[in-house]
């Protein structure tokens, strides 16, 4: 068993600051939707071995405590390249092992990064 994807909610109209997000800043691969699924908005991307959905939901709130966690290569790199793009980037310590930070997509959604020490 595997994960296969990860669906987050997105307010209607956001697609264009999510793709910049998703596919420029941290460079996945943005996947076609389905037609059937496509007329209701929202993205796709492929995440490694696994898929991030970003849905629209009328009455959207953001993930501020639930959220993804993704493991990485280069925690400093990509931490840097957040920064860069204007993105928050908040290291927690707390879990011994892993060096990690919290950042959240352009409507605010919680995303967490991590890589083993």
């Amino acid at each position: 068993m595997r994960l296969h994807h990860v669906q987050l909610a997105i307010p209607a109209g956001s697609e264009s600051q999510c793709r910049q997000f998703y596919g420029e800043t941290l460079g996945w691969q943005e996947l076609e939707k389905p037609l059937v699924l496509a007329a209701r908005g929202g993205l796709w991307f492929a995440a490694g071995a696994s898929e991030v959905h970003l849905g629209v939901e009328a009455d959207f709130r953001a993930a501020r405590k639930a959220h993804p966690a993704f493991a990485v290569a280069d925690i400093g790199g990509l931490a840097e390249r957040m920064r860069m793009a204007g993105a928050t980037v908040d290291f927690d310590d707390a879990i011994p092992g892993l060096r990690r930070f919290y950042t959240a997509d352009p409507v605010g959604n919680r995303i967490e990064f991590l890589e083993e020490r």
